[in-house]
């Protein structure tokens, strides 16, 4: 087990050493979540925590409800939420996000995420935890993730995912069937003038507003982040909206 920093100390997450181990998509996902202070969110597959751990570090007094299905991963998210100084507002649940007796004891909610498996088919890695937490394999499928996601949610309340960008129209229609429109899309592009390898989508429960596509982040300048992306990687930034 190693402890890694992300948001530039701010957050200390206790990860495996090889493996699965969170680090690019869990902050950018937690940086496009627009949760205000207060509120109560809820992310699916936590995994050790590092999502709703960075958007906690930028919102104060969130309310957080997680789910995970791998019992080792749920007990590392809550012994990180005790590093962090937040396990009063963290409540990890086991199980399967599409159980539907585990939706029934989560209370209405503001925002959910997540950083669902990555790709439906082919070769998942031969370690089981990532295999789990990229490859959808018997699992949910992106229609299942979001209609579990967004059932907990308030009129309004918003629904995000990161992907891999050429998943894109599939979630966008994912998020639609479950009802949650207005659907905003945020690309990162590696460099300058190269092509989007993950997206953010975000979608609002019972939205009746137009589509967007949001300005997106430029990640590097040459061999560092750029300006931008270091607002959000290090500063703990929230991406930009409009």
């Amino acid at each position: 087990m190693a402890e890694d920093r992300l948001l530039d100390g701010r957050v200390r997450l206790l990860q495996p050493r090889q493996g699965l181990r969170a680090g690019l998509d869990a902050v950018l996902l937690a940086a496009g979540i627009p949760a205000r202070p207060g509120q109560a969110v809820l992310e699916g597959g936590c995994g050790s925590g590092a999502v709703f751990l960075c958007l906690m570090a930028r919102v104060p007094e969130l309310r957080v409800f997680a789910v995970e299905r791998e019992p080792a991963l749920a007990a590392l998210a809550r012994r990180n939420a005790v590093l962090n100084g937040v396990a009063d507002r963290v409540t990890v649940l086991e199980g399967d996000i599409a159980d539907p007796a585990l939706r029934r004891a989560l209370p209405r909610l503001h925002h959910a995420f997540a950083n669902p498996p990555y790709w439906p088919g082919g070769s998942p890695p031969p370690e089981a935890l990532r295999a789990g937490a990229t490859h959808a394999g018997e699992g949910p499928d992106l229609a299942t993730w979001a209609r579990a996601l967004a059932a907990p949610l308030e009129r309004r309340g918003s629904l995000s995912l990161i992907l891999p960008a050429s998943r894109f129209a599939e979630a966008a229609a994912a998020l639609r069937a479950a009802r949650c429109a207005e659907v905003a899309l945020t690309p990162f592009w590696p460099r300058a003038g190269q092509p989007a390898r993950r997206v953010l989508l975000r979608g609002h429960r019972l939205g009746r507003g137009p589509d967007r596509l949001l300005p997106g982040l430029v990640l590097h300048e040459g061999e560092a982040w750029s300006a931008a992306a270091g607002a959000v990687l290090r500063g703990a930034a929230a991406l930009p909206d409009r």
